[in-house]
């Protein structure tokens, strides 16, 4: 494995040395991290990671390599990794490349042999920050000075840019439900849980008017995960409003979720590190049970706006921090969640949120 150096610095102007893994190069995000003990591919390729540097707390990654069933998007859209012990040794039969081969492909940069446990510590005392990782220079005031450069997640509009640039279809032409989805980063194993449960699916851009998914004659709607920062996304709102007031059963999830709120007037707000990982536990309030979820997400709605808003009920909530999980509409057929019940990677508690859906429409 090349050995070449790397180094890691944060906004606070902590820094880490390290080596390079993945491509030579330099490259900046908002550092954040996630406690998955598996799926680093599935969480490299989500396109909810865009422009974010991603740290794994499990010390041994690259151990499996990677295969094209794992992939949730076209290629890796994070802005980089750091790891503590990287493997360019991988031992599963089927895998089809290393890990390091991937990355050096995609022209992903990361560092590897750092103290991530002491990192992570940093980052869940600080905050998620923007950070750069280089082995292109190791002098301080430049480093500095390309880290100035990297946007600020806040505020931030990514949706459009990873969205499909064309609609395209998904499923058996055939299924019984005909529904459409709108790519704000959508991951592929969601598409897969809908196809499975008999829902032919035609995906949309980011910014397709209502109008043009309507003239398909869905039989239902769906908002995806995707990046960025929900309270720029207005024309994603306006579309949303405009579903709720046709009537047609709505899901959302993640990203999906905070525009449904914010099409019912309720806020978002950026946490302090944010939710990643395959361990978050989340009570149904509706159902009195509980489940363990895959959650990736650093933006959340906002509790107050929806305890004084007689048009929603609070269906979900996560137990850790008393943040707000699920919603769903008192008067309109439409719920969702902030987390990831298609589960790639993570457990499977919440896949009943599909057959939920489902019902949802043949009602």
């Amino acid at each position: 494995m090349n050995k070449k150096k790397a180094t890691l610095l944060l906004a606070d102007g902590t820094v880490f040395t390290g080596s390079l893994v993945g491509s030579h190069g330099t490259n900046g995000g908002e550092i954040c991290f996630n406690t998955g003990m598996t799926g680093y591919q599935e969480i490299y390729t989500d396109p909810s990671y865009t422009g974010q540097i991603i740290v794994n707390t499990t010390p041994h990654i690259g151990n499996y390599g990677v295969i094209d069933e794992d992939q949730q998007s076209d290629r890796p859209l994070i802005a980089g990794i750091v790891v503590n012990d990287f493997s360019e040794i991988y031992s599963r039969l089927d895998a089809t490349e290393s890990l390091q081969d991937y990355l050096e492909r995609h022209g992903i940069t990361g560092i590897a042999d750092v103290d991530t446990r002491k990192l992570v510590r940093h980052i869940r005392s600080k905050g998620a920050m923007n950070a750069i990782i280089s082995s292109e220079f190791d002098n301080l005031e430049k480093l500095k000075s390309e880290l100035a450069k990297v946007p600020d997640m806040n505020g931030l509009e990514l949706s459009s840019t990873v969205s499909t640039s064309d609609p395209y279809f998904y499923g058996d032409e055939n299924a019984p439900i005909k529904v459409a989805c709108v790519d704000y980063g959508i991951k592929r194993n969601i598409l897969r849980c809908l196809a499975d449960r008999g829902v032919y699916c035609k995906v949309f851009p980011a910014k397709t008017s209502f109008a043009d998914m309507e003239a398909w004659n869905p039989d239902a709607y769906f908002l995806s995960n995707g990046p960025g920062d929900p309270a720029v996304m207005e024309y994603a709102v306006a579309t949303t409003k405009e579903i709720l007031e046709q009537g047609k059963p709505l899901f959302g999830i993640c990203l999906g979720h905070q525009i449904l709120a914010r099409a019912c007037n309720v806020s978002t707000y950026k946490m302090h590190h944010g939710h990643r990982g395959l361990n978050h536990p989340i009570k149904n309030l509706l159902t009195g049970k509980s489940e363990i979820t895959s959650q990736n997400h650093g933006f959340v709605v906002t509790r107050e706006d929806i305890d004084q808003n007689d048009q929603l009920e609070i269906t979900h909530l996560h137990l850790n921090d008393g943040t707000v999980a699920g919603i769903k509409l008192k008067n309109k057929p439409a719920f969702s969640v902030q987390y990831h019940p298609e589960s790639a990677p993570g457990p499977h508690d919440s896949r009943y949120l599909f057959e939920q859906f489902i019902s949802l429409i043949q009602n």
